[in-house]
């Protein structure tokens, strides 16, 4: 027969934080319970300071960190549930019983093995389920899945009060048979995952295994079921509230395009609209041109015909005279030809066509720019949308990567707190200072260690593990800094690293200080320098994101710089430790 999943165990009652029996639970709005401690502990280190906090197990986020109060009825049956897991590991370490010794216990309620507990525990457990707080939110299948337990736990004992009586006789439990003795397959073996009959209790191959009568743990397994279905339909319930938050996601990501389409249109009207006014604006200066042109030429033309036609009226005066025989009447006339025409200098008189060719010139040259800036619309607003889904993603890490240096440490210039593997790759604070030689180089009053490698000139980039540290320093160091005393670390005193301090507060140490916001925190950073340019860069190696980046002028041999700070928070022994750079595509 298939049989189904184990049943209930410490892992009903674990923490998924502390992984320990709950201690003082609370439950989140989510639905899910952990330690009070554990989840308040987590919120100050993972959401100190952020806007959102998340539940560990769903990732649900809440804006405001949500209230906690103790669930009683929860930590009630924690409790009870360690005193009876107590008990049990105690009747545990009696010798594996006898054949006879086994059928005489197939009268009890529940055979007792570490992991389990008797039926009359259990049913109050969930009995207790039953009656847990009712203004909590629950899962709308909740209700009847727990009236299923509880019917399955009530009908439990007396199932296996029937079980036990009619344990010996294989007939009236219409069992089948074994193949090897011809008996009832009466009993269980936890150990093999296998049903088998008395005989095989006995046989060695079955010597000291986990067993049981073959009903009890098919009711045992079968009383699961329910609570498995209840974790089923709270899985389903927390899926199905994503979906709706998706298709959410959705109409709003919807919306937005739909706004940003109509705003995308209203630009591009008003902006149609402002060419179509420039262009109105230049035909008209180009048609006034052309009047106050072609006004200028008339004029001209009238004064030219008016003296045309004064020097034809003299011509045929003079003309007239030429033939005349009275000589009264000519010389009365030519005493009035005698004063002289006024005329005008033509010479240099001309008509120029309207200078529109340097408009022309403008409007194309802005034609052309607005090409130019139009076509790059695309292009920003995907540069826009990609640094938006990825924050300050660095495409060239795995050119950062390809200048990768074999750091070691050196043991010389270590404070004698420090403790360094032998491979030098590896460093952190002990409780108390070595005996260790009085090397010039050494720092004695910081704990910090500097690598043995030195750089002067080229590219250069090394990765250290961090882990879960609290507090470290990471950078670089001139070779020349004073290393004795009180020392004071700036970039003016030949140091740039970077911190971390109280597991969320990171610094680039300036005069003062540069505090550094970091969207996630670092388990691996990456530490890039380029000599040549004064370029120094720390990146997350996980997610692939940048820092910090600091530019100054090394004028001297630098050395890396690392220091695991000493360990006061109890929470900081974890070593710093080189290691060889993450390939990434």
């Amino acid at each position: 027969m298939a049989l189904p999943v184990p049943f209930l165990s410490d892992d009903q009652f674990t923490c998924s934080i502390c992984l320990e029996v709950f201690d003082n639970p609370v439950s989140t709005p989510c639905g899910h319970s952990f330690c009070k401690s554990c989840i308040s502990s987590y919120w100050e280190g993972a959401g100190g300071g952020a806007k959102t906090y998340q539940c560990p197990m769903c990732k649900e986020s809440f804006r405001k960190l949500p209230d906690l109060h103790i669930n009683h009825t929860l930590k009630e049956i924690t409790e009870r549930y360690k005193e009876v897991t107590k008990e049990v590991a105690m009747m545990d370490s009696t010798p594996p019983p006898s054949l006879h010794h086994l059928q005489r216990r197939s009268t009890l309620t529940l055979v007792q093995k570490p992991g389990e507990m008797p039926q009359g525990i259990f049913t109050e457990l969930m009995t207790r389920f039953q009656q847990l707080n009712p203004a909590e939110p629950q899962n709308p299948n909740e209700n009847k899945v727990k009236g299923r337990l509880a019917r399955q736990s009530q009908s439990l004992d007396h199932s296996l009060e029937h079980t036990a009586a009619n344990s010996a006789d294989p007939a009236l439990m219409n069992v089948p048979l074994c193949p090897i003795h011809t008996r009832g397959l009466e009993y269980f073996c936890r150990t093999d995952n296998s049903v088998i009959c008395g005989l095989c209790v006995e046989t060695t191959e079955h010597s000291g295994h986990c067993i049981l009568p073959a009903q009890r743990e098919w009711l045992i397994k079968k009383s699961q079921l329910g609570i498995q279905e209840l974790e089923v339909k709270n899985l389903i319930c927390a899926r199905e509230s994503k979906v709706d938050e998706i298709h959410s996601c959705i109409q709003q990501i919807q919306a937005a395009a739909e706004k940003e389409t109509q705003e995308a249109v209203s630009a591009f009207s008003a902006l149609i609209s402002s060419v179509e006014r420039c262009q109105t604006q230049v035909l008209e200066m180009i048609a006034m041109n052309h009047r106050a042109a072609e006004h200028k030429a008339q004029t001209l033309l009238k004064e030219l015909q008016d003296e045309i036609s004064a020097l034809k009226g003299r011509s045929d005066v003079l003309s007239e005279l030429a033939v005349s025989d009275d000589c009264f009447h000519f010389l009365k006339i030519s005493a009035a030809l005698s004063v002289p025409l006024q005329s005008k200098d033509w010479t240099n008189v001309s008509v120029s066509e309207p200078n529109t060719g340097q408009i022309l010139r403008s409007v194309e040259s802005v034609v052309e720019r607005f090409q130019e800036e139009v076509k790059k619309l695309p292009e920003i607003y995907h540069r826009s949308m990609t640094e938006q889904t990825v924050s300050r993603v660095i495409p060239k890490t795995k050119r950062v990567q390809e200048y990768a240096a074999d750091v070691t440490l050196d043991h010389r210039t270590a404070h004698p707190r420090l403790v360094i593997s032998a491979d030098g790759k590896q460093v952190f604070c002990g409780d108390r200072q070595q005996v260790v030689p009085e090397y010039p180089e050494r720092f004695d009053r910081v704990v910090c260690v500097l690598a043995h490698q030195g750089f002067s000139s080229g590219r250069h980039y090394w990765e250290v593990e961090v882990g879960g540290k609290t507090d470290w320093d990471l950078g670089i160091a001139s070779c020349s800094v004073n290393r004795k005393g009180k020392i004071t670390v700036s970039p003016s005193h030949g140091y740039w690293f970077l911190s971390l301090r109280d597991r969320t507060e990171y610094a680039f140490r300036t005069e003062p200080s540069t505090n550094i916001s970091v969207t996630s925190r670092a388990s691996r950073i990456g530490v890039y320098v380029d000599c040549d340019k004064g370029l120094l860069s720390f990146y997350n190696v996980e997610a692939r994101i940048l820092i910090y980046t600091f530019t100054d002028k090394f004028p001297d041999t630098i050395h890396p710089f690392f220091s695991p700070c000493t360990n006061k928070s109890g929470r900081n022994q974890a070593p710093l430790i080189i290691c060889p750079p993450t390939v990434t595509e």
